[in-house]
């Protein structure tokens, strides 16, 4: 299709360690016209891995969780579509990122979302993963709706993007990344401290979309990508 155009959009906190991966397989990709970093308030120079590694650099004023770091980096996206890639991925390479990007490029799909080769059995089991952050999105779904991102909790912006999609009807691609990994929150925190991020994160969640919100999310979505 014609008339289309990417950004990249990568939201950090503390993953210098983790982010050089990433921007090696989307800096210089030939589908972004930008590559943005917004580091979260993190503490360990991730934004100055972003700017060595050639990336554009948003920072936000304090650690306000992922969906505000999201939230200020769309309103920079001028660009027809964006694409949300995690910043502790392993084993990201410019392949891979044109096989989540292609089903949209292509017209075949209106969004696509990864499924890691290490995401939670059961996500890959049923063959999709409805919080996964890695994502390909037209703007016009969500550009006038940037405001209602400052009623979310810190980690609502995925399953709020899902109600956005199941409402449009149009068919998502779920794109196998087998070689794709995401580190555990207990790898990379500690055992507790990860439990602890892990546990805030599916409250948030539930407090997004109810507890069993989750379900109904799945049934529309796998609905979705068989279309």
């Amino acid at each position: 299709m014609t008339g289309q155009s990417f950004t990249c959009l990568i939201p950090a906190f503390n993953e210098a360690e983790r982010l050089p991966g990433v921007l090696a397989a989307v800096v210089g990709h030939p589908s972004f016209e930008r590559v943005v970093v917004v580091d979260d308030g993190s503490t360990d120079g991730t934004g100055d891995v972003a700017l060595r590694h050639g990336a554009e650099l948003l920072r936000a004023p304090s650690n306000g969780g992922k969906t505000r770091a999201l939230r200020l980096g769309l309103e920079t996206v001028r660009t027809s579509h964006v694409v949300l890639i995690d910043a502790d991925l392993l084993g990201l390479t410019p392949a891979v990122i044109s096989s989540l990007i292609t089903p949209v490029a292509a017209g075949t799909a209106y969004a696509s979302v990864s499924l890691r080769g290490n995401a939670p059995w059961v996500w890959r089991r049923i063959g999709i993963d409805y919080i996964s952050g890695e994502r390909v999105l037209p703007m016009a779904l969500i550009a006038d709706r940037l405001d209602s991102l400052d009623r979310l909790r810190r980690f609502g912006f995925e399953v709020f993007l899902n109600e956005l999609l199941v409402a449009t009807g149009r068919p998502i691609a779920i794109v196998q990344w087998p070689d794709v990994a995401s580190p555990a929150k207990a790898a990379k925190r500690g055992l507790w401290r990860g439990l602890l991020a892990d546990a805030g994160m599916l409250a948030d969640i539930a407090r997004t979309i109810g507890v069993m919100g989750f379900v109904g999310q799945i049934r529309q979505l796998r609905r979705l990508a068989a279309s």
